[in-house]
């Protein structure tokens, strides 16, 4: 291993790079057992097929891979081998999986067993369709009961499963190409994965109706089964058009141009020592918000809002309080009691964000809404113990149970969610398209409330708190697993290069606030002690931060990118002038071409870059 990974990662660990599969026009890639990018003729048919288990948190097991068979041949390739997943106590599951494809079809089976017995909240398929290019467009579902629906996939995000009871699904990827995908072995159903700014469309074995988690009973095997059907009925001197390669990614400008958003800053009572110490990087990052997390049940009380009131005293910006209301009691005394609190204290921030903790946590599909006062009753407490201050509402948790409990538009003055990109999902390049989510997110959000002001954040790599579980998961080796509550990525460049990302995929939507990251802590800008950086603590994302804090209302207009899921760029006009501003979103070199520019550049591997443009 060298250097330049761990500054890249924040980890000495790499992925292993994936076997490529080929059979004539049909490629996937085989990670961990599974298989991602799976393409026909040079077109991304599936992101993926995998055969997952979850935990009763709904974290996903790393199995161990034994015995790998593969075969392969011009028109053909075969793959075995054995997954053992190890449960709590002496609970053990083996999965015994077959894979074979051809020119026009691709089978996956499965059979689990298990001699102890096995809790899950879910074991078998996970099928992935992509969402750029698919979104809106016509899909054919046969039921389990034989039925066919002529139907489309969700164009503005689905809050609840847009298909149910599914024996198979087709829709065409280039004219005269259809894929079906059938699944056998159980029920499925299909979620519209970009509630978790994941950039799929998810069908999963096991309807989220049925109890869970349940229990695999000893020594009665599971078998399950997807296959892929290719049916291309072109003449064949008809082909797709050719996937461009090499060379350098082109960039234009578009039409599409606003306000670059203010920045902000999560601050928890846990960092706000820290955070004070550090107030004059707090000042050289001069970001425009900073947005206080108060949790009663969490403990939080009037010294932490004495500490609130330390920092905002050295903070030339504006200020937030984000509550989650226990609602133990009635809002307007819990309210009244935070708003006595923050008189002793001398606090006074700028805006409320307000919202019952209980709706932090999901309520799927099929389960029973907790109690919860109304909404309308939450908004009104706050505007009772709050006057002068703008109320604002939503979900501290993520755009999910913000579109499955839609809070009320006219009681707020503004609205708000966060997002995270290890939901389902760990590896790099999952969490890197996650990206390609966010417009449909944002879009969604402006469908339901229109021109409201819109907030969103914190949106960090690490996971703050699991909605779907108990907790999240600890991480004390730097892996890449899903919902950790620390992130190797978070140290490297890899972070950096996800945030301006970020930043360029919701410019769109007129934002009046975007938060990325805290100060210190785990989701901070500055690194512990014991955490190497580039910079003597300060990690590669406080960089972008710094960048987009200084944007802050700037114009900006859109720039075209011939390959979005490897360069993406906007340009930034204020008073210093015209820059543009490119992210390279991968692990390797790219170059990129922008005639306005009158160069070629060459980015490093989730390299930024700030070019000024002639007037």
């Amino acid at each position: 291993m060298t250097a330049d990974v761990f500054l890249l990662y924040g980890t000495r660990a790499q992925e292993r790079p994936p076997v490529r599969l080929t059979a004539g026009k049909l490629t996937a890639d085989l990670a961990d057992g599974n298989l991602r990018s799976i393409h026909y003729d040079g077109i991304e048919v599936l992101r993926a097929i995998s055969y997952l288990v979850r935990d009763r948190d709904w974290g996903t097991y790393s199995p161990e891979i034994a015995d790998l068979r593969i075969e392969q041949g011009d028109d053909r390739f075969d793959v075995a081998y054995l997954a053992r997943c190890a449960g709590p106590g002496e609970t053990k599951l083996v999965i015994d999986v077959r894979i074979k494809g051809v020119q026009d079809r691709l089978d996956f089976e499965a059979e689990a067993v298990t001699v102890t017995g096995f809790e899950t909240n879910r074991c078998g398929f996970c099928i992935l369709h992509p969402i750029v290019g698919v979104a809106g467009s016509p899909a054919t579902v046969e039921h389990v009961d034989g039925r066919i629906v002529a139907t489309r996939f969700p164009d503005v995000i689905e809050p609840w499963q847009p298909f149910k009871d599914m024996r198979a699904i087709s829709h065409e990827v280039v004219p005269d190409v259809t894929a079906e995908c059938r699944m056998e072995g159980d029920t499925f159903e299909m979620e519209d994965q970009r509630n978790w700014s994941d950039a799929s469309y998810k069908t999963y074995v096991r309807p989220l109706a049925l109890p869970w988690p349940y229990r695999i009973s000893a020594s009665q095997p599971v078998r399950q089964k997807t296959s892929l059907v290719i049916r291309d009925t072109r003449h064949s001197a008809r082909r797709s058009a050719p996937v461009a390669s090499g060379g350098a990614i082109k960039l234009e400008l578009g039409e599409r141009t606003g306000t670059m958003p203010d920045i902000g800053m999560i601050v928890t009572p846990e960092e706000a020592d820290a955070t004070l110490s550090a107030k004059s990087v707090l000042s050289e990052i001069a970001p425009r918000e900073l947005l206080f997390h108060f949790d009663p049940d969490a403990g939080h009380d009037a010294e932490a809002l004495k500490n609130f009131a330390a920092i905002a005293a050295v903070h030339r910006g504006r200020s937030t309080l984000e509550i989650a209301l226990a609602c133990k009691s009635s809002p307007a005394s819990e309210a009244a009691e935070i708003a006595r609190q923050m008189q002793l204290a001398a606090f006074k921030p700028d805006a409320i964000l307000i919202s019952p903790s209980v709706d932090r946590q999901s309520t799927p599909p099929g389960s029973q809404w907790p109690d919860c006062p109304p909404l309308e009753e939450v908004y009104a407490a706050a505007r009772a113990a709050f006057p002068g201050m703008r109320i604002g509402g939503g979900m501290l948790s993520y755009f999910t149970e913000l579109n499955r409990k839609r809070v009320p538009a006219g009681e707020i003055d503004f609205v708000s969610h966060c997002t995270n990109p290890i939901v389902h999902a760990a590896d790099d390049l999952s969490v890197m398209q996650t990206l390609e989510a966010l417009p449909f997110i944002t879009r969604s959000v402006r469908a339901i409330y229109g021109d409201k002001p819109y907030r969103i954040g914190p949106s960090t790599i690490p996971m703050r708190q699991n909605p779907y579980g108990s907790r999240t998961m600890d991480n004390s080796s730097g892996a890449r697993i899903p919902m950790a509550n620390r992130d190797p990525r978070h140290n490297g460049r890899f972070a950096g290069a996800f945030a301006l990302g970020y930043a360029i995929r919701v410019l769109d939507a007129g934002l009046e606030c975007l938060t990325l990251s805290a100060l210190t802590g785990p989701f901070g800008l500055i690194a512990g002690p014991d955490e190497p950086t580039e910079q003597g603590g300060r990690r590669p994302l406080f960089n972008t931060a710094r960048i987009l804090s200084t944007l802050a209302g700037a114009s900006w207009q859109e720039c075209i990118s011939s390959s979005p899921s490897e360069i993406l760029s906007f340009v930034a006009r204020d008073a210093a002038g015209a820059k543009l501003h490119i992210v390279n979103l991968t692990s390797g070199e790219r170059s990129v071409d922008y005639r306005a520019s009158g160069k070629e550049l060459l980015l490093a591997p989730f390299a930024t870059a700030a070019l000024p443009l002639p007037d």
